[in-house]
């Protein structure tokens, strides 16, 4: 059972995210690679928002190929190369995660860049059932 930690006490998450999530009991877990915004010919699209949901895409695959789903994700790590990116980035996590009514702890970094200079985002999940 999956239970978001998000204390009253506290400042509000800036988006769609709980501050914490506890998955109790679980006994599965899967930890996903960063995953780049590559389609499957190796083309790599322009924007950071079409990057993020190549990602978001990449990760579905991930999770349907070892039977999870969206719904089973507590964690979102996500990483930027610039400011510029952040908007693309949290438009593509947010249509991404907003059929989903649990709410997935969240970070996200600004990096200085990734392994080729034409990637803008990578995102990682961990994933409990």
């Amino acid at each position: 059972m999956k239970q978001e930690i998000t204390p009253d006490s506290i400042f509000a998450p800036f988006a769609r995210y709980s501050h914490a999530v506890e998955a109790k009991g679980t006994g599965n877990m899967l930890f996903a690679s960063g995953q780049l915004g590559i389609d499957p010919d190796g083309s790599v699209p322009e924007s950071a928002r079409d990057q993020a949901e190549l990602c978001f895409a990449n990760i579905d695959a991930i999770l349907e190929e070892a039977g999870y789903s969206r719904r089973d994700v507590v964690r979102i790590n996500a990483y930027v190369s610039g400011r510029e990116h952040l908007a693309g980035y949290m438009a593509a996590r947010d249509g991404w995660i907003e059929d989903i009514e649990f709410r997935p702890a969240s970070t996200l970094f600004i990096v200085a860049g990734f392994t080729r200079p034409e990637f803008r985002v990578e995102v990682e999940v961990t994933a409990a059932r």
